[in-house]
Parts: C-alpha cells; sequence; structure tokens
C-alpha cells in the first residue's frame, strides 16, 4: 500500500507540475492546438487559423469584442456574478439554459485549457482555470489569447483569420463596423455568419457599435486599446 501511495503520489506531482508548466507556457506564447481546434480538423471543418500579437489588431477590434462578450471584463476577476445572477434567475424561470454569463477569461479557459460541453466537470475546470488565467495572466494577454484562440466562423479561428476570410485584410485594419459584425457572431458562428451576412449579424453589430461608444473614455478599457 505505501509503494501504491507513493506512485499515486509522484503522478498527482507530475500531473501538477506539466498542469503549471503548460499554464505558464500559454502566458508568453499561443497553444500549439487547442481540444476545440482538433476537434474542427477531425470533423472536416478544416483550420484556418494565424496568431497574431495584439498589438496588429486594430483597436476597434479588441474593443468590438468587448462591449458584444463581456463588457465588465477590464474590471472583473474573472467572473461577471451579476451577469451569472441574473442568467440563472432567467434559466430558472424557463425552465432550461437559454442565457449564459460567461466572461472572456472563462472563455479563454474553455477554449484553450478545455473542451466544449456543459458538464458539470468541464464547468467545475472552468471556475478552477478562470481563477488560475485571472492570478497568473494580465488583462491584455487574456484578450490576446481571446482574440486568436476564438471560433469566428466553421474551420476559423482568431481575428486574423476572419479579418482575412471576411473583408480580405489584415486584422490590424478593421474598421469599427467590419470588427462589429465579427463580434455579433460569436455567440453561434457558424450558424450567425458574417459572409453572407444573417439577419441576426445584420441587427446586432448595430447594437454593438452602440456599445463601443458607450464604453470608449473608460480608463480601465482605455488601457487594453493602446
Amino acid at each position: 500500500m505505501k509503494r501504491l501511495w507513493r506512485l499515486l503520489l509522484r503522478l498527482v506531482l507530475v500531473v501538477l507540475g506539466l498542469h503549471l508548466a503548460y499554464l505558464l507556457y500559454c502566458k508568453w506564447f499561443f497553444p500549439p492546438i487547442t481540444i476545440t481546434q482538433l476537434n474542427s480538423l477531425l470533423a472536416g471543418e478544416g483550420l484556418c487559423r494565424d496568431y497574431v500579437r495584439i498589438g496588429d489588431i486594430s483597436p476597434a477590434a479588441r474593443l468590438a469584442i468587448i462591449a458584444a462578450e463581456d463588457q465588465t471584463f477590464a474590471s472583473h476577476v474573472g467572473f461577471d456574478w451579476e451577469s451569472i445572477r441574473k442568467a440563472w434567475a432567467i434559466n430558472q424561470r424557463k425552465g432550461k439554459t437559454v442565457r449564459g454569463a460567461s466572461t472572456i477569461t472563462q472563455q479563454v479557459a474553455k477554449n484553450v485549457f478545455l473542451w466544449q460541453g456543459r458538464s458539470w466537470l468541464r464547468k467545475a475546470l472552468e471556475a478552477y482555470f478562470t481563477a488560475c488565467i485571472e492570478l497568473l495572466y494580465s488583462k491584455k494577454r487574456i484578450l490576446e489569447l481571446y482574440l486568436n484562440v476564438i471560433e469566428m466562423g466553421k474551420g476559423i479561428y482568431g481575428i486574423e483569420c476572419a479579418a482575412q476570410h471576411f473583408f480580405d485584410k489584415p486584422a490590424s485594419r478593421l474598421t469599427e463596423k467590419e470588427a462589429a459584425m465579427i463580434a455579433a457572431s460569436l455567440p453561434n458562428p457558424k450558424r450567425y455568419t458574417v459572409r453572407p451576412t444573417s439577419r441576426w449579424v445584420e441587427r446586432r453589430h448595430v447594437w454593438v457599435m452602440r456599445q463601443m461608444q458607450q464604453l470608449r473614455g473608460n480608463p480601465e478599457l482605455e488601457e487594453l486599446l493602446k
């Protein structure tokens, strides 16, 4: 039994060491591939991905993503408790999950380190990785990872590939409208398409642009747009 416990302890230490090493790796480098991207390849959807640093992403694209996905990103510590409370109340009233409340940090945790799904195990791991990311990474690095790993169309991952695919230009040259259209598709980019422009994107990108205007001037957000 003692030998078994020692073996288990060593296994746990190895797993924890690898886990910490990969967390630190992704603090400075982009992930070689994610589970979601690998599944896209295996499903025959292809994989269009071109990692770029945040300085090569237009401020309009950064602001559009925050406006559409997580307006309190600059100030929260990984979880937006007020949005979680509201989503819980709505879902309880409807009797099913009709609204989510994931922050940008939570989506980075899911898309970089985990897999897609709604199981309690995946949610628990997502919460754990979210806390680790907020502790170890800067807000700018979290946003940089998000903008590079999130699916923005069928087999299209990251803002650079999306900009090239939909608008034939680099992410550094995206206009406010173009960035808002990409951001508007994110609830379900395979269904809410940028090109051809779905009715959802056509309507919602206008709302995203209004939110962008309202968020401008926020000192914490302005630091992320430099």
